[in-house]
Order: structure tokens, then C-alpha cells, then sequence
């Protein structure tokens, strides 16, 4: 094999790569936009595929678009600036469509149309930075350990950046720097993850809760609270310093409105909501439903669920891990909602659902693989996929947010 060669590419890979055939192989290149014939160069060959470099583009996409951020291509933040936003959340519709084709081995599944971001950038509300040795803050690079120092971010919200930008820091003994923001609220919170327990000294001309983490320590507070609050709906949810939450506050409240939606609750019902972090389908769950048993691992999302539910007298809530509770809970559910982790449902897991006989199912996912893998599972256990809805909660990647609904 020559080691550049000619490639017409035709679909993009759950993974960011347009994806290509030669000499009978498959060909991963990143940075390309199906449609469009490139010269690439070999990186990686295997027996079944190969993993190649996009030197020249011969024939561009009329949706190819000059990347505004000028660490793109170096930075492994980001996958798709190169491609115009409205054909991004096309291609994602189209990524997913192929999981469930291909891994969940649906014929014809129905997938909506990806609901897009309001503009494709400035959302995300949480970011995380790595230290050079000489102390400034970057992104990995894409495809090493190299920190790439950045002066600012497209796709971070314009709170997140203006703290970022107004940051004089330089931080030798610090590991890691993240930064949260409560979108509606205002509210900053800063985060050092410091080799040591010595704190660094700090000084501060604006509102912001600055948080140490230790290693194997737990968050200490340095300077104002160990939280900020966010507002979804109306409703203040209170989010700690190590707690989850979705890194776009705009498309989360949409999650919110879908999940509600597809429950179809009528007031009576027994709601399982797992993995449900700080309690923010919870909520709104308790206000539609008889009875919500919330199960979460995180010990700090334990605890904000708590006060963020304070008022919901009708919920449960559980510490510990899904596939050590569910097994041993003795009533049914009439509803349940998923939103765990990207490695999704383990075999534990999904047959306590199947047992517990909930009528309706609604899984939240990041990873439609998975989704994929575990909806077939249901399917076989008796359930019947209904449809799945892409949502855009991380423009500019090739990451996609999905709900699905599962009836039995």
C-alpha cells in the first residue's frame, strides 16, 4: 500500500472519523465531512481497517466552514468546527440512526430529527483545564498528553469565559483547574486539584467560591461556598463542587420537558428515577407523580438531591449503586427513567428493570452505542422501542445526548 492515496468518503463514524473504503478496507479519517474526496496519508493499519491522516481536500463539502477557534485540529476539545453547525446536528441524527441499525439491530428504528443547540456555541457551563509544568492552564492535545495553553473558548459560555479570561493565575503546584457556572444564576465556582494539601495563596476582587481537591481528600472550601446554585424551570437546584451535572443548562431543560413528556404520568404512578445525580428529573417527576425512589452513587449528588428536594415529600432517595439497589427492591415501578453513566446499563441492572415491570421506560443516554446495545436488551426482554429523540447538548463534538422511550 502507497502510503498517501486517494479516498472518496461517504459517512461519518460514532467516534468524529469520516469513514471511506480502500482496497477493501475500511478508512478512518478525522476532520473530514462525508462527500468529500481527499488525499490522506496512512497512520495506522490493521487487518480489517485503516486509521489515516487528511492531508489535501480535493473535492470540500459546500458545508465546510474555516474553523473560528484557532487551536482546532490541535486541541482535542473539539471535532466538528470544520463543519457548518446545521449540517453537524444532520450528521449526528444520521450517527445515531446507524447505532441502532448496526449495534441494536433495529430494522427501521424511529429516530426524530437532533433538536439543535440555540447557536452552537458559547454553552458549556463546566470546564476543565490541565497545568503545564510552568503553571498555564490548557486542553489536552487530541490524540496525546500534550497541554495545549488557551487564551480563551468558543464553546464555553460567556460567564465561563469572562472568569477564565479574568483569571491571573499562574499555577506550578496545581494538577488540574475547573471552572463552573450557574448560566441563569451567575453564580462561579473554581476548582484546583493541588498535588499537595497546602493551599495556594489567592486573592479575589469578585463574587466566587474557590474549592481545593485533594487527593483522596474530600473538596475543602478556600474561599465562599462549596456550591453554586443553577435554575431550570424556575426551580433552583444546588450543584456541589464533585456533583453532575449537564454541561449545557439551556438543552438540559429540554431534556426535562422530553423525559416529562414521553412519562405521560396522570398523578398516581410509582416512578423510578436512576442515577438521578442532584434530583433534576426528580424534581419535576415528584410534582407529576404518586411516589419517586431516586437512586444515585455519588455522595455529593446524594446530598444536593436532598436539599434540592426538600419540598417533595413523596421521594425516596437511595445512596448507593444501581445494580446493588434495584435487585433488592421489592414493589414494582409503574414508570422508570435511566441516565447512567456512557458505559450505560449492566446485565444486573437491566434485569432488575425487566423484573420490576415498569410500563414505560425512559432512558437518558450520551453514548447512543450503548443505548443501542441496551434497548435491543429490553426489546428482547418484552419492551417495544417507541422512538428515540437526539438531542444537540454538545455542539461542535461528535458527542450527542438521546432520549428514548421503551414501552411494555
Amino acid at each position: 500500500m502507497t502510503q498517501s492515496f486517494e479516498l472518496h468518503v461517504t459517512a461519518m463514524a460514532h467516534g468524529g472519523d469520516a469513514i471511506g473504503k480502500y482496497q477493501g478496507r475500511t478508512v478512518f479519517v478525522p476532520f473530514a465531512i462525508p462527500g468529500e474526496r481527499l488525499r490522506v496519508q496512512l497512520v495506522e493499519e490493521r487487518k480489517h481497517f485503516i486509521r489515516a491522516q487528511l492531508l489535501e481536500v480535493l473535492d470540500p463539502s459546500p458545508v465546510r466552514v474555516a474553523p473560528p477557534c484557532p487551536y482546532f485540529g490541535h486541541c482535542g476539545g473539539c471535532h466538528f468546527q470544520h463543519i457548518a453547525y446545521e449540517a453537524q446536528v444532520q450528521i449526528k441524527g444520521l450517527v445515531v440512526l446507524d447505532q441502532f441499525q448496526r449495534v441494536g439491530k433495529f430494522e427501521n428504528p424511529l429516530v426524530f430529527e437532533p433538536l439543535p443547540d440555540r447557536s452552537g456555541w458559547e454553552y458549556r457551563n463546566h470546564a476543565r483545564f490541565h497545568i503545564t509544568p510552568e503553571g498555564y492552564p490548557g486542553f489536552l492535545a487530541a490524540d496525546s498528553q500534550e497541554i495545549i495553553p488557551i487564551e480563551d473558548c468558543p464553546i464555553m459560555h460567556p460567564l465561563l469565559s469572562e472568569l477564565y479570561t479574568s483569571l491571573d493565575l499562574l499555577l506550578p503546584d496545581v494538577e488540574q483547574l475547573e471552572l463552573r457556572v450557574g448560566t441563569a444564576t451567575g453564580d462561579l465556582m473554581l476548582l484546583l486539584q493541588t498535588y499537595d494539601e497546602e493551599p495556594p495563596s489567592l486573592e479575589v476582587d469578585f463574587p466566587l467560591s474557590i474549592i481545593q481537591v485533594c487527593h483522596d481528600t474530600l473538596p475543602a472550601p478556600l474561599i465562599g461556598l462549596d456550591y453554586i446554585t443553577e435554575s431550570v424551570h424556575g426551580r433552583e437546584f444546588r450543584i456541589s463542587a464533585t456533583s453532575f451535572y449537564q454541561v449545557n443548562s439551556a438543552q438540559a431543560e429540554r431534556l426535562v420537558e422530553i423525559v416529562l413528556g414521553a412519562l405521560e404520568l396522570e398523578g398516581h404512578e410509582r416512578v423510578l428515577d436512576a442515577y438521578c445525580g442532584i434530583g433534576l428529573f426528580t424534581a419535576f417527576l415528584a410534582e407529576e407523580a404518586g411516589e419517586v425512589v431516586g437512586i444515585e452513587i455519588n455522595a455529593a449528588s446524594v446530598s444536593d438531591a436532598v436539599f434540592n428536594l426538600a419540598d417533595a415529600p413523596n421521594v425516596t432517595l437511595i445512596e448507593g449503586q444501581v445494580e446493588d439497589v434495584l435487585p433488592d427492591w421489592e414493589h414494582s415501578f409503574d414508570a422508570a427513567v435511566l441516565d447512567p453513566p456512557r458505559t450505560g446499563l449492566d446485565p444486573t441492572t437491566l434485569d432488575a428493570l425487566v423484573r420490576s415491570s415498569p410500563e414505560r421506560i425512559v432512558y437518558v443516554s450520551c453514548d447512543p452505542a450503548t443505548l443501542a446495545r441496551d434497548a435491543r436488551r429490553l426489546v428482547d426482554a418484552g419492551y417495544v422501542l417507541e422512538w428515540v429523540q437526539p438531542v444537540d447538548l454538545f455542539p461542535q463534538t461528535f458527542h450527542i445526548e438521546c432520549v428514548a422511550l421503551l414501552t411494555r
